[in-house]
């Protein structure tokens, strides 16, 4: 029997190995041809490969992993999303056809996912789209946000955050009154929310609200100025995406 071809789409370089490893070790019918850390890498590879099988991470550190699919409709292979948001997305990909692995995963939960793709090895553009239309409706009327702190849940309106900073594992909330919200889960844990409600990531340590961003200043290589005089910094490869994400509004 010919083996599945595997391509596998994950950022963080320690969880790639470990699931490119499992595949290996664990699953002889099965070939990893493949892998990338980036919406820019997997797009260019994906356009040649032709994998049986790819394993995407949602959230990249260019983008996200429905990015890559708009790039490459032509995609022609079952899809298991990767996920660490699990208060976020899995009702949406529990309704839709597609299958996830939420991180971190077990050997079973790795076995079950990969058993759906060889069952059913070919996945739709149409589901794709469903589930990106799920995941949409879901957070389409959604107001509010639970911040953890050490000693207590804040329930803070979206509207009045200003930007989100990163600081290792934690993240810091800019609220509209002045005040700092620290919690203790990464950025990359809201932006999956966020960035469907009017955020934009604008840096590997910012998540900005649009409705705050007063100026574009070009000089010193480009930065944001908000309503409150704060100054976001713009990295390099995402300046483009930014600029035209600003001319939409």
């Amino acid at each position: 029997m010919k083996k599945l071809s595997v391509f596998i789409v994950e950022d963080i370089p320690e969880a790639l190995e470990m699931l490119s490893n499992d595949i290996k070790k664990y699953f002889k019918d099965l070939e990893v041809i493949g892998t990338a850390k980036s919406v820019v890498s997997a797009s260019k590879q994906l356009k040649t490969l032709k994998p049986d099988i790819i394993f995407l991470d949602i959230m990249l550190g260019d983008g996200t992993g429905f990015d890559i699919l708009e790039i490459v409709p032509e995609i022609n292979a079952k899809t298991i999303f990767i996920t660490a948001n699990d208060e976020y997305a899995i009702k949406a990909f529990k309704f839709s056809a597609t299958d996830y692995i939420l991180k971190p995963y077990s050997l079973e939960d790795l076995s079950i996912s990969i058993q759906k793709a060889i069952e059913q090895i070919q996945i739709t553009s149409h589901q794709i789209e469903f589930l990106k239309e799920n995941i949409k409706n879901t957070y389409h009327n959604q107001s509010k946000i639970f911040l953890h702190t050490t000693n207590k849940v804040n329930i803070v309106d979206i509207s009045t955050i200003i930007y989100c900073k990163a600081d290792n594992n934690y993240t810091t909330f800019h609220l509209n009154s002045g005040s700092k919200i620290v919690t203790s889960k990464t950025l990359k844990h809201y932006s999956i929310l966020l960035i469907s409600l009017g955020f934009m990531r604008t840096h590997q340590s910012y998540l900005v609200n649009k409705s705050y961003i007063k100026e574009y200043i070009k000089s010193d290589g480009g930065y944001l100025l908000l309503k409150n005089n704060v100054t976001i910094p713009i990295s390099t490869r995402k300046k483009n995406n930014i600029l035209a994400e600003l001319k939409k509004n």
